[in-house]
Order: structure tokens, then C-alpha cells, then sequence
């Protein structure tokens, strides 16, 4: 029997990429009610918003996704923006969701949050080891506090907090707006514009020489409602795959699945972002029982297979609400 089961589970930012997965995963786990406050009806950047989101849902647990994020470009566009929403939205949360009598609260943190030479594979000890990489510190720097706030009122309140820290993710449903994408359905959709075009090649930031870890978000989905369910602690768990690829290696990958053989031209003007990414994962095997299920190759080609069939459809701009 789930933990969940009978329960009413507040989600954040569940009609979006990562939050439409949990709520599918939640369903599966039995929870009686789940409640996603959409952000046209429920403004959870101010305490007027958040405070009727949980007077209409009357959550025993709240899982947190709502974020505002982007990748490289979008983060340095936009850093007091993404330091902002994201820190006022997580504190006034918690806080309300605490005088509300909420039994749970699980906040997603970010991969971001590490310091920038950070020892691989990162470890969640070492989250306070160094200054977040620069393009995507202010929003790494918000996640951290909350993890901060989570832990300041576990030991104050009694109040059961738990810090969940995914890697990057990716799958169908993804967000493939250019302008705020990641860089998985970014390079998925230049390969594929590349093909349908006819033409000789794409470009692609950096040199290259990055790695990142990718978990696919259906594995992320389960591992978050495994934190749900049985962790209650103070220490922050990652969720990951424990293998890191090279952006050369994982670009070289897409073209091949996407069919795109024209030649990739490197920018080594626009930055690299963190030079390595790739988490221990140890403290969510031994915690929760969790470990990705998903081979890359077959995460990439059902991400490529659906977003091929929404251009098909004439929606190539598929942001997540």
C-alpha cells in the first residue's frame, strides 16, 4: 500500500513537462485527490494566490515543481527574474503550506545549485562547496534557499520538508521553444528543421567539451513520488543516472537518431555552461529503492518520435503551461 494512498496532493506546476508526469505517477499510487493550481487561475508568486491555491485543493502533501527556467540564453537574459519568482514563490509556499497544517512538503531543487567545479560525480555534501556556475546561479541560488528554509523548519516546526535534487531532464513533452529550451529538445528540433530544410548544417554552442547527465523524465516522475511516499529527512537526495555525456557526444547521437548527416559548427564564442555534470547517486538508492530504468537511446528516440509527430500536427512551438 502507498503512503499516498487516500491522500490529497497539492502539484505545482503539474500541467508542464515534469508536473504532468508526476501527476500521471501520482495516479498510479493511489493519492485520492490531486490538485494542480493552474497559474492563470492562481498566481503562486504572491501570498494572495498561493493562499487560495490551498484553501481549493486542502493538500495533505504539496510537491513544488513551479518553476521559471530556461537554458543558457534564458538564464543570463533573465537572472534577477529567475532569482526572484523562483525564491519568493518556494518561501511564501512553504511558509503557508506549514501555518495551513500541509503534512508534506517535497521541493524539487536544481542541478544548477552545485558549485561550478564541483568533484564528479557531485555528491550531495558538496552543495555547499563553491559558487554555482555564473550563466545559472541566480536560479540555483533561489533552489538552494529553499533547501535552507526546508531544513531551518524541520528543525524548528517539526515540519516534514524533503529536497529533491533532479538532474537534467528530458522526454516527450518537453518544452521546445527555442527562445527558453534546454539543450536536448533544442538540438532535437535544429536536426530536425536541418532535414526538413535540406540544408548542410546546424550550429551548436560551445566547444563541445561539456557533460551533462539527462534522466528521462518518467524515471524523474517516479522517483519523485518515491520521495513523497518514504523519505523524511533533512538531507538533500539527487535523482540521476550516474553517467555523464559529452555535449559533442550527445549531439553527434541526436543527429544520427533525427537522420540529420550535414555538418555541426561549433560556437566557441557562446559558453560551455558548468563544465561537468554527473551525480552520485547512492543516497536515492539506499533511501528510496530508486534507480533509472530508461536506456538514453530509447529516452532520445520516443522525445524525437513525439516531437516529430507535433510538427506533423503544426505545433512546433510546444511550451509546457
Amino acid at each position: 500500500m502507498s503512503a499516498l494512498e487516500g491522500r490529497r496532493v497539492m502539484v505545482t506546476g503539474g500541467g508542464g513537462f515534469l508536473g504532468s508526469a508526476v501527476v500521471r505517477r501520482l495516479a498510479r499510487s493511489g493519492a485520492s485527490d490531486v490538485f494542480v493550481p493552474r497559474s492563470a487561475d492562481f498566481d503562486l508568486r504572491t501570498a494572495e494566490g498561493i493562499a487560495r491555491a490551498l484553501a481549493t485543493g486542502r493538500p495533505d502533501v504539496v510537491i513544488h515543481l513551479a518553476a521559471v527556467v530556461g537554458g543558457i540564453g534564458a538564464n543570463r537574459e533573465n537572472p534577477g527574474r529567475f532569482f526572484y519568482e523562483n525564491a519568493i514563490m518556494g518561501i511564501q509556499l512553504m511558509e503557508q503550506s506549514r501555518l495551513a497544517g500541509v503534512g508534506k512538503f517535497v521541493q524539487i531543487g536544481t542541478v544548477c545549485s552545485y558549485p561550478k567545479y564541483t568533484a564528479v560525480p557531485f555528491i550531495e555534501d558538496d552543495l555547499w562547496n563553491g559558487y554555482p556556475e555564473e550563466t545559472n546561479a541566480p536560479y540555483g541560488i533561489a533552489k538552494k534557499m529553499l533547501l535552507v528554509q526546508g531544513q531551518a523548519y524541520r528543525a524548528q516546526y517539526g515540519f516534514n520538508v524533503i529536497h529533491l535534487i533532479p538532474v537534467n531532464l528530458y522526454g516527450p513533452g518537453d518544452n521546445f521553444d527555442p527562445s527558453s529550451s534546454h539543450v536536448i529538445p533544442a538540438l532535437v528540433r535544429k536536426c530536425l528543421e536541418a532535414v526538413d530544410s535540406g540544408s548542410g548544417h546546424i550550429d551548436v554552442w560551445g566547444t563541445g567539451s561539456a557533460s551533462r547527465e539527462f534522466l528521462y523524465v518518467d524515471d524523474a516522475a517516479r522517483g519523485i513520488v518515491l520521495g513523497a511516499e518514504r523519505y523524511d529527512g533533512p538531507e538533500p537526495i539527487n535523482l540521476g543516472v550516474g553517467q555523464e555525456i559529452t555535449i559533442r557526444e550527445l549531439v553527434h547521437t541526436i543527429a544520427r537518431l533525427c537522420g540529420f548527416t550535414g555538418e555541426i559548427r561549433w560556437d566557441a564564442t557562446k559558453p560551455d555552461g558548468q563544465p561537468r555534470r554527473a551525480l552520485d547517486t547512492s543516497r536515492a538508492k539506499a533511501q528510496l529503492g530508486f534507480q533509472a530504468q530508461t536506456s538514453f537511446e530509447a529516452g532520445l528516440a520516443a522525445t524525437i518520435e513525439w516531437y516529430r509527430g507535433r510538427r506533423a500536427r503544426g505545433d512546433s512551438m510546444v511550451t509546457p503551461r
